[in-house]
């Protein structure tokens, strides 16, 4: 299983004091030499991490494939389709947010995604949506015209960290999901379940598959047997280790748990 490594959290760091340093750039040769398959970024709307210089110096220097995130703002197309990435991913954004939550309404915004997507492969520029692991979803993404759907395993993480962490006890815990340990395990394997029959069914619409969203060192044994996915896309987990590791030791250690 092929490994993308999001690296918009130093672009954050970056942020949170408005200088430049930490540089994502510098983290294309890392990632490379300790086995990243591929470099993600997001370019928002609001520019709140990664700008458009990232976006540029990033894709022109990265020695591997850079799938960049996007939203289906016409403004936002027009820049992705002038940066040339390898991959562009349209994801759904809200400013008041602090990540995505959710996948691309697909049934919904039809006609301006079929519009982005056709624009995006008009530069010769392959195309993922980020869509929540449901069979409609996956089934309109293939009417689309998409080559890739990424899965959304939000609510798998969510879930799996309010299972096997203090969470629960924690003032971040939402009061819904202070569950019982079985009704916890139960909505688990339907959020799994969710995963695989999303994931089987693209591969056998001709769809790549891949997936991401709060998937960890922790979470991600069960998704790794899932043969029909073929890439992670993972980001906070990576960058937050590296803080105590450092940036080599957590793309290594990450890469490792997605061999099957």
């Amino acid at each position: 299983m092929t490994l993308g490594v999001n690296i918009d959290h130093i672009a954050v760091l970056r942020e949170a004091r408005k200088i430049n340093d930490p540089d994502p750039l510098m983290a294309l040769a890392v990632c490379a030499q300790n086995g990243a398959d591929q470099i993600t970024i997001h370019l928002r709307e609001d520019r709140r991490h990664i700008h458009d210089e990232d976006a540029q110096r990033i894709i022109d220097a990265s020695p591997l494939p850079v799938n960049l995130e996007c939203s289906i703002d016409p403004a936002i197309i027009d820049i992705v389709c002038s940066l040339r990435p390898h991959r562009a991913t349209l994801v759904p954004e809200k400013r008041e947010e602090v990540t995505t939550e959710g996948g691309l309404d697909v049934s919904g915004q039809f006609e301006s995604i079929l519009n982005a997507i056709n624009k995006l492969n008009a530069h010769e520029i392959e195309v993922s949506l980020f869509i929540d692991p449901t069979i409609e979803a996956v089934e309109t993404s293939e009417r689309l015209g998409a080559q890739w759907v990424e899965l959304h395993t939000g609510s798998y993480a969510n879930l799996y960290a309010m299972r096997h962490s203090a969470l629960p006890h924690s003032h971040h815990a939402i009061e819904s999901l202070r569950l019982p340990r079985h009704e916890l395990d139960e909505r688990i394997q339907k959020a799994y379940g969710d995963i695989v029959d999303s994931a089987n069914l693209g591969r056998s619409l001709g769809l790549k598959v891949a997936a991401g969203h709060g998937l960890n060192y922790q979470n991600i044994a069960s998704i790794v047997t899932i043969d029909t996915i073929e890439e992670l896309n993972i980001g906070q987990s990576i960058i937050a280790r590296s803080v105590f590791t450092g940036l080599a030791t957590a793309v290594r250690d990450m890469k490792k748990l997605c061999q099957r």
